[in-house]
């Protein structure tokens, strides 16, 4: 998890981006990501519940999990297709949900400083998926405001988001 949120987060600098950096590290990332995912998924099912736990958040766990594993992969598929406005898209996904538990300490912080003691189920459930519901409207935030950016060569949706013609026409 380490390697995929520091190598992860340099990703996005443009700087780097010219080197070669993003090619480089992006193999391996992908790897970091899937194993990222995977194992998530994998203690959700093996390792017993910590106090706190229920069926909730499990579930959201679970979600969770896959969401970020098809994000990756889609990315990956989008990047072989040399859609490359789509792997953006999908690799940025993907790394907002693997970040979430990052910010689920930050959802928590106002728990433990006002109520103080461990929350219910419920609580803690909400604060869980509160931290994965910010980093993906963060996200969809950026996805949307980088595609519209003034002086963009690229300002058109990528091929995995558009609505096809027959769709637009009929919808």
């Amino acid at each position: 998890m380490i390697p995929y949120s520091v190598l992860g987060a340099l990703q996005f600098a443009p700087a780097l981006r010219r080197r070669g950096w993003h090619r480089a590290v992006g193999m391996p990332l992908v790897l970091f990501g899937l194993v990222t995912a995977l194992t998530g998924l994998w203690m959700a099912q093996v390792y017993p519940w910590p106090e706190g736990d229920g069926e909730a958040l499990y579930a959201m766990r679970l979600i969770v999990g896959m969401a970020m594993a098809l994000s990756i992969v889609r990315g990956v598929a989008s990047l072989w297709s040399h859609d490359y406005a789509a792997h953006g898209v999908w690799m940025l996904r993907g790394y907002a949900l693997g970040m979430g538990a990052g910010t689920q300490v930050l959802t928590h912080l106002p728990w433990f400083v006002f109520a103080g003691g461990a929350p219910g189920e419920a609580v803690r459930a909400v604060m869980m998926g509160l931290a994965w519901v910010i980093n993906v409207v963060v996200a969809e935030y950026v996805i949307r405001t980088r595609l519209t950016a003034p002086g963009r060569v690229e300002t058109r949706q990528p091929r995995s988001m558009r609505v096809s013609s027959v769709q637009g026409a009929q919808g």
